[in-house]
């Protein structure tokens, strides 16, 4: 019997959507960190290890799951996704301590790595136009954390069951979006090697290895600055600042994430390799105000800094991936890519979990006020290098903001 099947502009729509809803979902926690560190009593190294294990278990899901939906089909693991994430967000809603956290960002980890494998692609498939799909691979992933993080203080500010009710929403939308994704086509036909796509790999090709080293350092300052803000960005503002109000903590990660994604967007149709320079410097000048805000406990001007910290960070994921693009050929961007990301999602987690031991130790301020000196250094490195970015060798077309990037499937 013929099952019915959204038409592909619906569909299109359902899985943008989805896309959202995945990421608003990934930074929800970072608003109620502070709430669940004064409920359950622990210190900013372990908040930090609650951010950063969902990072480490997104990695792994990345690079193992990235090429299954091109064997298997998009729609079995989205809906394999959305199902281990329904399982995280309950973990979520019944929290009683930080081992339930932990589980659940480890989950939540797993599923979000496996949809942002697949989701993408399946935006690519089903898109009316080539265009739309970049926009919405570029736009979707910095916004959904944006206004996962400001609809979290919102709701922690002025809802109450803060540490439920957040929760609850995000499980009632994401079972629509199960059973509107059973209903989206497949675009895949089914072909053997599913079992050996599960292997990772991870390769930089030795001809595009000096292009690649000049990137590092802008893709390096720019994932560790998003790190700061969605692990410890809302302590920042309860602690050194002393806002209470968790619509405010929610606001700082929006400020750098809305901004970012308005920014990347901006960009289309610009060369990545010139934006590359501009990006890196952005990112410390913001980055510096943010500090200088810090020093001077002022918040207005370290908002000011956020928002120009924001255009460089999104400046910058769109310069670091649309440069690599051009420079490395069609069949070897998937292996590139994945250790592009392992690289960027190691930088987004890796200096967080250390600026939480350094935190429990020497104090919140003083840790932000180091942390931020290092991604300034590093910017300013990277401005440098940026220069240094070889023409692409290929001589194509670069590919737009959001193009889907293959880890090792497309992503």
């Amino acid at each position: 019997m013929h099952r019915f099947r959204l038409p592909p502009p619906v569909a299109f729509a359902v899985v943008a959507a989805t896309f959202l809803w995945f990421l608003a979902a990934s930074s929800a926690p970072s608003p109620l960190y502070v709430v669940y560190q004064e409920r359950f009593a622990f210190t900013e190294f372990t908040l930090t290890a609650v951010f950063a294990v969902y990072v480490l278990a997104l990695i792994a899901a990345l690079l193992v799951v990235g090429a299954l939906s091109d064997h298997v089909g998009r729609r079995p693991v989205l809906l394999a996704a959305i199902a281990t994430e329904i399982v995280a967000l309950v973990l979520f809603l019944f929290a009683a301590d930080v081992g339930w956290l932990l589980a659940a960002r480890i989950v939540q980890g797993v599923a979000t790595g496996a949809a942002t494998a697949t989701l993408p692609a399946a935006l690519v498939d089903l898109a009316p136009k080539p265009e739309r799909a970049g926009l919405v691979n570029g736009a979707a992933p910095l916004t959904g954390l944006g206004l996962g993080g400001l609809a979290t203080g919102a709701l922690v500010e002025f809802a109450p069951a803060p540490t439920r009710l957040v929760w609850a929403l995000l499980l009632g939308g994401l079972l629509v979006a199960m059973l509107l994704i059973a209903l989206v086509p497949e675009t895949i036909t089914r072909r053997p090697g599913a079992i050996a796509s599960l292997r990772p790999r991870l390769a930089v090709p030795r001809r595009i290895r000096p292009g690649f080293g000049a990137v590092v350092p802008t893709l390096v300052a720019s994932w560790a600055l998003g790190g700061l803000y969605l692990s410890l960005g809302p302590s920042v503002v309860a602690g050194p600042f002393g806002v209470r109000n968790h619509l405010v903590g929610g606001l700082v990660v929006a400020a750098l994430c809305l901004t970012g994604a308005a920014s990347a967007v901006a960009l289309r149709g610009r060369d990545p390799a010139r934006v590359l320079a501009p990006a890196a410097a952005l990112l410390g000048l913001g980055t510096t105000v943010t500090l200088a805000g810090t020093v001077a406990g002022l918040l207005p001007v370290a908002t000011v800094g956020t928002l120009v910290a924001g255009v460089g960070f999104g400046s910058a994921a769109y310069a670091t991936f649309g440069a690599l693009s051009a420079l490395a050929a069609p069949h070897e961007r998937g292996e590139l890519f994945a250790a592009t990301y392992t690289l960027a999602y190691l930088a987004f987690s890796v200096p967080a979990m250390v600026a939480g031991v350094a935190a429990t130790t020497v104090g919140l301020r003083s840790t932000v006020i180091f942390y931020g000196a290092v991604v300034v250094v590093l910017a300013a490195v990277a401005t440098v290098l940026a220069r240094r970015i070889p023409a692409p060798a290929s001589g194509e077309r670069v590919p737009g903001p959001g193009a889907p990037v293959e880890v090792p499937g497309n992503v």
